[in-house]
């Protein structure tokens, strides 16, 4: 049985039926957007933490270059 790590201990059946629940709710049109929503999504939030990773990483190159000075 193929198990994917993000989801947890679902298999294959489990994600078929909660595929199969999905497209009987939202009904075959609108999967498509839900999933373009969610890719901007996901985009949007690797971005910021990206942009906070880039702040952390000027914070500690200021940092250096001041203590490096002070000496």
């Amino acid at each position: 049985m193929v198990t994917l790590g993000i989801i947890g201990g679902l298999g294959m059946p489990e994600i078929i039926l909660i595929a199969f629940v999905l497209l009987l709710f939202f009904g075959a049109r609108k999967i498509p957007e839900l999933m373009r929503g969610l890719g901007k999504g996901v985009k949007s939030f690797k971005e910021g933490v990206k942009g906070i990773d880039d702040e952390i990483k000027e914070a500690v190159k200021e940092t250096e270059t001041d203590e490096g000075a002070g000496k």
